[in-house]
């Protein structure tokens, strides 16, 4: 039954070929179930709640993914988006963390009426690949800052801005060796090298005292947030300024993944065309609904697929797997809520270093589209604010295009974008 449903015969694949990539998956991206709970308690979402949210939406993403769009890939909380979620929208917006989820539920009903739609496709060739590229390094240089500022690496400074951490403090030390481990581990393919850097510095950490070990194994805890949304807030103009980002960001994430990882994955036509793409997109914003009903934030394709599909991964099974795998994690809770935040803060840093690597095909020789990327990339971490990246980037690639007269390479998407920044901006003065 499987064999047909699957079409493994199709695929040259087999169920046990299926159910190693989906291990193969798991490994790699099952830091997230440590990383996410720990930055939306930031955020005043208990950690019982966000565990529960992280694997329900996961498992329940997969699921879809699997069984109907039938791709061989994960969809889980999104590392940049969770971070925006709570460092930006909850402690800086000061919205609530339910009318946060609310924001996240907004804009993913958005981004699946919209995936419905022929504008998706027209939007995604219209906007230049420079300004893709600069939103993707952006939000990898936010996770960084993150990261950095929570092991305590950088620090706030009434002089400079930022400064250098104590390198005397042992939890700096032990991030530090824990974000070395990481990319070690990397390095010589091993599959888990995140989750397994996590684990390695919260026993260190446990066994020095600087942490606190509360067991391993108990029964699945209960959610305070699931299904707590709050609309209240729905007209503000931070309200609408947050459903924007989230919208914008899970665009480009979601079909950028995608498109990406669709080779790989056995997915691409001869003709270039690309099987299932649609499903694909409203199987992972299908998720990001679910995820925010659920409470967590907003739900993506994961990169880190990639693992399964080396594995040999081809159809949905994989993604079947990884769900089962996650659901079986439930019962982990006490293991997980015992990592400190010195273990997971290297991830964030490590993470991000996959967001920088298109920035080699950035032209820096042009100016029109150096610049706009420089400011992007910059902006958001050193403003916390993501949506102050997008806006500002997209009103330095047209202004200078103007001003080089070049306005014919500025295509109507472009436009559109470009003053939906501008009117971001204004709203913002009146936060």
């Amino acid at each position: 039954m499987l064999a047909r449903f699957f079409a493994f015969d199709a695929h040259q694949t087999s169920f046990w070929q299926e159910v190693v990539a989906g291990l193969s998956t798991f490994l790699t991206m099952s830091f997230i179930i440590a990383v996410n709970p720990a930055i939306l308690s930031d955020a005043s979402i208990d950690f019982n709640s966000a565990f529960i949210a992280t694997i329900a939406a996961t498992a329940l993403g997969c699921l879809i993914m699997g069984l109907y769009a039938k791709w061989p890939v994960a969809v889980a909380p999104g590392m940049g988006l969770n971070a925006y979620f709570a460092y930006v929208v909850v402690l800086g917006y000061e919205l609530s963390a339910e009318q946060a989820l609310a924001a996240v539920f907004v804009s993913s009903v958005a981004f699946f009426v919209f995936s419905l739609t022929r504008i998706r496709s027209w939007l995604i060739l219209s906007i230049p690949s420079q300004m893709q590229i600069a939103i993707t390094s952006g939000i990898g240089l936010f996770l960084a800052m993150i990261g950095l500022s929570s092991a305590g690496i950088i620090v706030d400074n009434p002089d400079t801005l930022v400064s250098l951490g104590n390198l005397a403090q042992p939890e700096l030390l032990l991030s530090l060796l824990g974000l070395i481990m990481m990319a070690g581990l990397d390095a010589r393919n091993i599959k888990a090298s995140i989750l397994i850097s996590i684990l390695v510095i919260s026993i260190i950490g446990w066994g020095t005292g600087l942490a606190e070990f509360d067991g391993v194994i108990s029964a699945p805890p209960s959610s305070q947030f699931a299904f707590s949304l709050d609309f209240s807030a729905l007209a503000t103009p931070a309200f609408l300024s947050v459903v924007f980002v989230m919208f914008f960001v899970d665009f480009f994430d979601t079909t950028g993944t995608l498109t990406a990882i669709s080779e790989p994955a056995g997915k691409r036509n001869k003709d270039g065309s690309i099987e299932n793409l649609d499903k694909a997109v409203l199987a992972d914003t299908s998720a990001s609904i679910f995820g925010s009903l659920f409470g967590t934030s907003s739900m993506t394709t994961y990169l880190e697929s990639a693992a399964g599909l080396k594995a040999g991964g081809r159809t949905g099974l994989t993604a079947v797997t990884v769900a089962v795998l996650f659901m079986f994690c439930l019962f982990l809770a006490p293991l997980f809520q015992a990592i400190p935040s010195f273990a997971t803060a290297p991830a964030l840093i490590y993470v991000a270093v996959g967001f920088l690597r298109p920035l080699k095909q950035v032209d820096w020789a042009d100016p029109a589209s150096g610049l706009a990327v420089l400011v992007t990339m910059f902006v958001m971490p050193l403003s916390f604010s993501i949506a102050a990246g997008i806006s500002l980037g997209f009103v330095a690639y047209v202004a200078v295009r103007l001003v080089a007269g070049r306005s014919q390479e500025i295509s109507a998407g472009c436009w559109i974008l470009t003053f939906l920044g501008i009117i971001w901006m204004l709203a913002t003065t009146a936060l």
